[in-house]
């Protein structure tokens, strides 16, 4: 997902690393900080792939900064990417988040849908985070009071994303059909 973010954030506009590194700290690093030794080495990834171009401009003081820009390949790899993102970006809720960031990019509301749609299936899996064999367990069925309020988060969380999800299908179904 980081690669995501990087391709999502320039998209919006040019960055110089540090800038860049803020911005995917703001929408994933309560989850998992992006450390320097992680980012540099993905911008380098993508830079050697021809995704992203690397400019230097002078700096606000007496060192130049190294702005990064995305290529068009690199656009048309985050449209790649958003159009048809792996099963995991689906189902785990922080790989979700950062898709869901960047999914405005898309031009096409039939593809934002697209994506929408299995997020929407996905959710209407029953599942649980405790199971009983393999029967998915309901918070009423659980006493201890730690598990039951995970599971009390969860649902209440679940039926406003899925409240989202119906609302904003029906906005851009209607789109489509124009």
């Amino acid at each position: 997902m980081l690669e995501l973010a990087i391709l999502g954030f320039l998209h919006d506009a040019p960055l110089h690393g540090y800038e860049l590194r803020k911005r995917i700290a703001a929408l994933t690093g309560h989850i998992k900080p992006v450390a320097e030794s992680t980012l540099y080495p993905a911008i380098k990834r993508l830079e050697k792939a021809g995704l992203l171009a690397r400019e230097t401009r002078p700096g606000a003081g007496a060192a130049p900064r190294h702005v990064l820009t995305l290529t068009d390949q690199g656009r048309a790899e985050l449209r790649r990417r958003l159009i048809d993102p792996a099963e995991t970006d689906i189902t785990d809720e922080n790989r979700w988040f950062t898709l869901l960031a960047f999914l405005g990019h898309l031009a096409d509301p039939a593809a934002q849908a697209a994506v929408l749609e299995r997020r929407l299936d996905f959710l209407n899996r029953p599942s649980s985070f405790f199971y009983e064999d393999d029967r998915p367990l309901r918070a009423e069925e659980i006493a201890d009071p730690f598990r039951r309020g995970i599971l009390t988060i969860a649902r209440a969380t679940s039926r406003a994303e899925l409240s989202w999800l119906r609302s904003t299908l029906g906005t851009l179904r209607a789109a489509s059909d124009d």
